[in-house]
């Protein structure tokens, strides 16, 4: 399946003079021990701040969290270092643009309400600074993914989610994080062939006429020039270098590292 027909969002962003955009996707907080997951986390909270004073719209593609599903009362615990620092974000004016990833896919009320972020089930058609970008956490995109598109519209139904959140907390978030990590075994052990699905739906997007194409979820960080574009993975936070993106007016796009 090429091109799955999701959801997209419309939005444009006039970066001022010395703004950046930043594009944050798949740093999996809280997975594995939780001495790595504070590292990681310290990692994260460490650009946002760098970062905050300079920009002008900060991008989540995808998977920021290993796994979250919230209820009316109960969100996953840890993390509130990362969830201040985004509240900091919205203080500031920042605006925030969240997009679901295959791992965060359970949110319901929570960042709304209490951080002002929307989270979006879809991909985003953005406008930065007269740039065409196609944003989408890349879950989906290949060939080969018809049985996994399948399988997300089922978990990510209105009645599905509903059902889910009459389970008690501590037995639904549990049986989350075994989703999360089936997710993420089938997404490691996956072979998406001789060409990545992601590039060709991201060949396919410049070909419409977009200008950069950016990604998450295939854990492997690109910046690749495809005739008059540029697709963009941007990795993953498990393990160094972690990467992530800024667009600036008059740079471009970077995929910076942390070594």
């Amino acid at each position: 399946m090429l091109n799955p027909v999701v959801s997209c969002v419309s939005l444009t962003v006039d970066l001022q003079p010395g703004q950046k955009a930043l594009f944050i996707s798949d740093v999996h907080l809280g997975y594995g021990p939780r001495e790595d997951d504070r590292a990681r986390e310290s990692y994260l909270v460490e650009v946002l701040q760098g970062a905050r004073d300079t920009c002008g719209h900060l991008f989540l593609v995808g998977d920021l969290f290993d796994l979250w599903f919230d209820y009316a009362r109960v969100i996953p615990r840890g993390h509130v270092r990362t969830l201040s620092a985004l509240a900091s974000y919205r203080s500031a004016g920042i605006p925030v643009t969240y997009l679901m990833g295959n791992h965060d896919f359970g949110h319901h009320t929570y960042f709304r309400d209490e951080l002002d972020i929307e989270v979006l089930g879809g991909d985003v058609d953005a406008t930065i600074s007269g740039k065409k970008f196609y944003i989408a956490h890349g879950d989906g995109k290949a060939r080969n993914d018809t049985g996994y598109v399948i399988l997300r519209s089922v978990l990510r139904s209105r009645i599905a989610q509903q059902l889910y959140r009459l389970l008690h907390p501590t037995i639904g978030i549990s049986l989350a994080s075994v989703t999360s990590h089936g997710s993420r075994d089938y997404t490691g052990k996956k072979e998406y062939g001789p060409v990545d699905g992601l590039r060709e739906f991201a060949e396919q997007k410049i070909h419409e006429g977009y200008d950069y194409v950016v990604m998450g979820h295939r854990h492997r960080a690109e910046q690749t020039a495809i005739k008059n574009g540029t697709y963009i993975n941007l990795g993953h936070w498990l393990t160094k270098p972690m990467t992530y993106g800024t667009f600036e007016n008059q740079v471009g796009f970077i995929l910076n590292t942390i070594d």
